[in-house]
């Protein structure tokens, strides 16, 4: 997505001397693996100077980056968390940063955080010749644009219906996914969610099963309260996310617990292949 050569001419603001070391980019920092280099300069852009400092303050970024807020969050972040090793700093051009914020803000504020100060986009140098630049044109010829999930209020988790009722609610819908949701506590203390589409139950027009489940992937990523309130323990949940997709935006409408002797829900899975909506 992101270029070096052509895009690069000089880094600015930054030299580096004997102070600064290459290492390679840790497993732990997992957003900056396949970016197109393995080693990265330490301290690096962000003022870490220890490689654990590193890990333990790119934490809530590599749960960013990981919704894909915006196609080159991945490149801006490692850009200045594992930054390449040449003989000069390469900062991220403005533009880049501004592109990033904009998109990836909103997902920020969702999980209660706002955009900070380190980031301040005015610190990038304005020239797109003196900095790290993007393909965006590029970009759109060769990606298919994908429904975007939004940060929204969780719907309540519904336990009790009937398949006609559930019937009704496929109909008024987009797409049903049943989804395994188990978390784990990090090193670090904090709670790692492990997602695992299973199945698919309504079609949605031009999206591929695939699509489906990396779209719904993002949607619980970006709404971590949700996420959360679906695994009240580390033991493994099943559920029924049941939603729309309106104007590129994706909404979960519904969610249902399914139980592993949830007659219902099983029936109307089954029902729905021979269903006529009205």
């Amino acid at each position: 997505v992101f270029t070096l050569s052509g895009f690069v001419r000089v880094a600015t603001g930054f030299d580096i001397g004997l102070s600064t070391k290459c290492v390679v980019i840790p497993k732990e920092l997992d957003m900056c693996h396949k970016i197109g280099y393995s080693e990265m300069r330490l301290p690096n852009l962000m003022g870490h100077t220890s490689m654990a400092e590193v890990i333990l303050k790119s934490t809530t970024w590599q749960h960013l980056a990981h919704t894909d807020c915006h196609p080159h969050a991945r490149t801006f972040l490692c850009s200045l968390f594992a930054p390449i090793c040449l003989d000069t700093f390469i900062h991220p051009c403005r533009s880049v940063c501004v592109a990033v914020r904009d998109s990836c803000a909103p997902v920020l504020a969702c999980h209660g955080h706002p955009w900070p100060d380190s980031l301040d986009c005015d610190r990038f140098p304005a020239g797109e010749d003196m900095c790290l630049a993007s393909l965006t044109k590029e970009y759109k010829h060769l990606h298919k644009v994908l429904p975007k999930p939004a940060c929204q209020a969780c719907p309540a988790v519904e336990e009790f219906f009937t398949h006609k009722r559930l019937l009704e609610v496929f109909c008024d819908n987009n797409f049903a996914v049943k989804v395994k949701l188990s978390k784990k506590r990090t090193v670090f203390g904090d709670q790692e969610y492990n997602i695992e589409c299973q199945v698919e139950f309504i079609t949605q027009g031009s999206l591929l099963p695939y699509e489906t489940q990396s779209m719904i992937q993002k949607w619980l990523l970006i709404n971590e309260n949700c996420t959360q309130r679906m695994t009240p323990t580390h033991r493994p949940m099943v559920y029924l996310l049941v939603g729309n997709i309106e104007e590129g935006i994706v909404l979960v409408n519904q969610v249902y617990r399914w139980h592993r002797r949830d007659s219902q829900l099983t029936l109307a899975t089954q029902k729905w292949r021979y269903h006529k909506c009205l």
